[in-house]
C-alpha cells in the first residue's frame, strides 16, 4: 500500500501598504509594521532612531513614578 500525502504551499497573505500602496506579502519574521511593506518599514525605523531625548526622558521619569506610586500603595503599613 502506497500512501500519498499531499504537500501543500501556503500562500502568504497578501497586503497593500498604507504607505506606498504597493502589495506585499506579509511573511513570518517581517520587521516592522503588518499594514508596511518591508521597505517602508525600514524607512520608518530610521527615522524613528532620532527621537527626541528628552521625550524620553520625561517618559522615563513618569514611568518610574508610577512605579514608586503603586509600590506605595501596594506595600503601606497601615496603622
Amino acid at each position: 500500500m502506497i500512501v500519498v500525502l499531499r504537500s501543500r504551499v501556503v500562500d502568504f497573505p497578501k497586503r497593500v501598504c498604507v504607505i506606498c500602496s504597493e502589495e506585499f506579502e506579509l511573511k513570518p519574521g517581517k520587521p516592522g509594521y503588518a499594514n508596511r511593506c518591508p521597505a517602508c518599514s525600514e524607512e520608518g525605523e530610521n527615522a524613528g532612531s532620532g527621537a527626541n531625548k528628552a521625550e524620553q526622558a520625561s517618559d522615563r521619569e513618569l514611568t518610574d513614578a508610577r512605579r514608586k506610586a503603586m509600590r506605595d500603595l501596594l506595600y503601606r503599613k497601615d496603622s
